[in-house]
């Protein structure tokens, strides 16, 4: 695969043109200690009195660089020994009483005031490790690097929090187990502070941030002083246990679960994760809906192995990890009316792996490879009374490897691969992607893009398939005014969805984007911004539009710290859709339409909020409308209790989309008339920072009714089909009911508790009574969960010690 000669060019230009630095920072000194610090919140130990002082706290948000405020004011210390870093922080508040200290489970901000520190012990500007505490005494921490921040960290630290009459003073002892750094004598380490003051909104750090500048990680200060500590033995094992009761109209079973996870830092860089005998069983219900369209729905990750440091492998977006242990890749089938076939929803994941992290010199590696079981469908014959069993997946690999070179702090070239291989003459899948995000010196402007190449070896009969997908994309990232403008190809056998996930393939497009922000605060607005863009894509054989978009969008925070957000959306031109029909090369007119949406959410820091946006569709055809609107009070009604409600209405009045296949094959449309109904109600009750009860319930209800059945005519359009006469309407219903109690009992230690409650209910016949639609689901195979899981955390260093 090589890469484009004008992807090659602009590569190199700005690759000579973006080596530099960031030179600005300030410098905190720190001293050994030999005293036990005693983390209670209080910086009593003498120890601190002769610790340098980080002070001159400088405004992050909303108003970027302006000075901390006298009566705000705050002082932080930095100790360390053979084991441990130890921060102190006095914060002042002239308000004590008005500290914000909601209770939220680990890794939830929610409404309270914060400190954190920020500490990268390569100081390279590549990713931190930052630990934050809220004035609650609730633990976050995550990875940060410049494209998201990874919260499934969990590391094992110690913090104490005490609200005085003068403030917050914390006390945090961070082991080095928690970090990474380097074995060298003599350390210097990237550090910077975090303060943030909720009731007004406000953030401050220690080394100043410019928001000018488009990279943030590597605007921090300089933590020197540290000398002759050794990186510990980083092998950590979390051996759980789990007891399953699941009830419904077929099955009534108890299932008694174990396996383990281990962790080992292979050097100073790199960490092994490994899951042996997986259990997700009290991951977080799917939110599944009632799905019309071509395209399968997209559901969220949640289980922990494949959420926790998946930075790197998330590079191209060539990861959709749900198919690892996901619906098999086929199924079995039969037009014999006497046989029954049970096709597995899931496949079984036997283990998995993964391997990752970056050297000093900027290079990161990660491998991800996980392995699931041969998987077979049940078949009933009525006459013979005999069943059997048809392989629908075989034994299969699934590995992703990424090479990611940073350089000067803010840009980076990678290598991508996944692979999927299946036992037997099962079809096998590679791809392969290079993977650029080039910046300039003072980091204003960006070039990037990507390669990507498709390989998928099927047997039989079938031809192999190759494919190819590339984007690029230039433009100005910093200051008030940004724009930006690209181009994408994707070739009709592009196929990347063994791993990952694409819908839409064999086109060409391009897009331009211009925007303006503030960058302090102005007038009644904290932050506000309006952005346009628009967006051309063409069908590559036919040489068809399939979209044509222009938006405006405008984002603001008031002073009151009410965000908004309102959309306007032209799409003017008629465009053609190669899916709808499922059939190849057939395409169905989509008219032009015009499309608004208002987005208002209170400041969460009242106690009553309330999240509103009212949305609409307006199509250039008869009748053909779609609107809706969602609707999310909330109310807190202590630090501890958080109840929010969720209604949300969507209409879709004269729909035209597939309905079936006819007796010849030929796709028939449905003039259909859709309406979407959704409640959730969410409950959390914190008994104290380790200890929470959390509800998470959802009722969704959708139905379409057909009004008139249509025929879709070569060039698009949809004439009125008298002849079918099938009934293809639907009524669906969905409940889930989570109820769980999670309390970590020691550290990285967890014993968790699951009530669960879901029921599916889908009918041809149309009930347009909520109440009598709740009751059928509820009535119906409704299944029962009840589940403990006990997770616990055993550190190699602890172990040595005792033995």
């Amino acid at each position: 695969m090589t890469m484009p000669k004008h992807h090659l060019a602009l590569t190199i230009i700005f690759i000579i043109s973006s080596f530099s630095g960031y030179s600005q920072y300030k410098t905190l000194q720190t001293t050994v200690t030999s005293d036990k610090i005693v983390i209670d919140g209080n910086i009593s130990e003498a120890a601190w009195s002769s610790a340098d002082v980080a002070t001159n706290f400088v405004m992050q948000e909303p108003d970027n660089g302006v000075a901390i405020a006298p009566e705000k004011e705050s002082v932080v210390r930095v100790l360390y020994d053979n084991d441990a870093v130890y921060i102190s922080a006095i914060l002042n508040d002239n308000e004590p009483d008005k500290i914000l200290k909601e209770v939220m489970q680990r890794d939830n901000f929610g409404t309270a005031d914060h400190f954190g520190v920020y500490i990268n012990g390569f100081n390279d500007g590549q990713q931190d490790f930052r630990f934050y505490v809220s004035a609650a005494g609730v633990q976050l921490d995550c990875i940060s690097t410049e494209e998201n921040d990874d919260f499934s960290l969990d590391a094992i630290w110690e913090s104490a929090v005490v609200i005085t009459p003068t403030g917050l003073t914390v006390e945090m002892r961070i082991p080095y187990a928690a970090l990474r750094f380097s074995k060298e004598k003599i350390q210097t380490w990237g550090i910077n502070f975090y303060r943030e003051i909720k009731r007004d909104r406000q953030k401050y750090t220690w080394n100043p941030v410019n928001f000018q500048v488009g990279a943030l990680l590597p605007q921090t200060g300089r933590l020197e002083g540290i000398k002759n500590i050794q990186p510990p033995t980083r092998l950590f094992f979390i051996p759980y246990s789990s007891y399953y009761y699941e009830k419904n109209a077929t099955v009534n079973s108890h299932t008694i679960k174990g396996g383990m996870d281990i962790k080992y830092g292979i050097n100073d860089s790199f960490t092994l994760d490994a899951i042996l005998i997986p259990d997700f069983g009290q991951t977080v219900f799917d939110n599944v809906e009632l799905n019309l369209g071509p395209f399968e729905q997209q559901f969220n990750e949640n289980r922990p192995f494949f959420t926790e440091g998946t930075d790197l492998f998330n590079k191209g977006n060539l990861l959709y990890s749900r198919r690892i242990g996901g619906k098999p890749s086929t199924s079995a089938r039969t037009t014999d009316e006497n046989i029954e076939i049970k096709n597995p929803a899931t496949v079984n994941l036997i283990n998995a792996l993964k391997i990752s992290g970056r050297t000093k010199s900027g290079l990161g590696i990660g491998i991800l490879n996980a392995v699931t079981e041969q998987t077979f469908a049940d078949s009933y014959n009525k006459i013979t009374d005999e069943t059997s069993q048809i392989e629908v997946e075989p034994l299969a690999n699934y590995n992703v490897l990424v090479f990611d070179q940073r350089f000067n702090q803010n840009s980076s070239v990678a290598f991508v691969n996944t692979n999927v291989t299946r036992n037997g003459t099962y079809q096998d899948a590679n791809v392969s992607a290079i993977i650029y995000d080039l910046n300039t010196t003072n980091n204003r402007y960006n070039l990037s893009g990507d390669v990507k190449y498709s390989f998928i070896n099927r047997f039989g009969n079938l031809s192999d398939k190759k494919g190819v997908s590339s984007t690029i994309g230039i433009g100005k990232k910093g200051g008030k005014w940004r724009y930006s403008a690209g181009a994408n190809y994707v070739s009709e056998d592009y196929d990347p969805n063994d791993l990952g996930i694409n819908f839409v393939t064999n086109y060409h497009g391009g897009y331009a984007n211009l925007g303006y922000r503030i960058l302090n605060p102005v007038g009644i607005f904290n932050t506000f911004r309006v952005d346009y863009s628009n967006y051309l894509e063409i069908q590559n054989t036919s040489g068809r539009l399939q979209q044509a978009r222009f938006n405006v969008g405008v984002t603001a925070n008031t002073r009151k710290n009410d965000f908004i957000l309102f959309e306007f959306n032209v799409n003017p031109l008629h465009v053609s859709d190669f899916y709808e029909a499922r059939t190849e090369n057939q395409f169905v007119t989509i008219p032009k339409n015009i499309f608004s949406s208002l987005y208002v959410s209170t400041n969460y820091n009242r106690k009553f909020a309330l999240d509103i946006n009212p949305f609409a569709t307006v199509f250039n055809e008869k009748n053909r409308v779609q609107y809706g609107i969602s609707i999310e009070p909330r109310y807190r009604f202590s630090d501890r209790f958080l109840l929010t409600y969720s209604w949300e209405l969507f209409r879709q009045n004269s729909d035209k989309g597939f309905a079936r296949f006819d007796n010849t094959q030929e796709a028939v449309f449905s003039n259909r008339d859709r309406r979407t109904i959704t409640n959730e109600l969410a409950a959390k009750y914190a008994i104290n920072p380790t200890m929470t009860l959390n509800l998470a319930t959802r009722y969704y209800w959708a139905i379409s009714e057909n009004r008139q059945y249509l025929s879709l005519k070569p060039d698009g359009t949809l004439v009125e089909n008298a002849v079918f006469t099938d009934n293809t309407d639907i009524n669906y219903t969905t409940v889930n009911f989570d109820l769980t109690y999670s309390w970590w009992f020691a550290p990285g230690s967890e014993i968790s508790v699951l009530y669960r409650n879901n029921g599916v209910n889908s009918s041809a016949f149309i009930d347009k009574n909520l109440q009598s639609n709740f009751r059928n689901v509820i009535n119906s195979n409704l299944t029962t969960v009840f589940s403990i899981s006990i997770r616990y955390f055993i550190d190699y260093n602890d172990l040595k010690k005792v033995f």
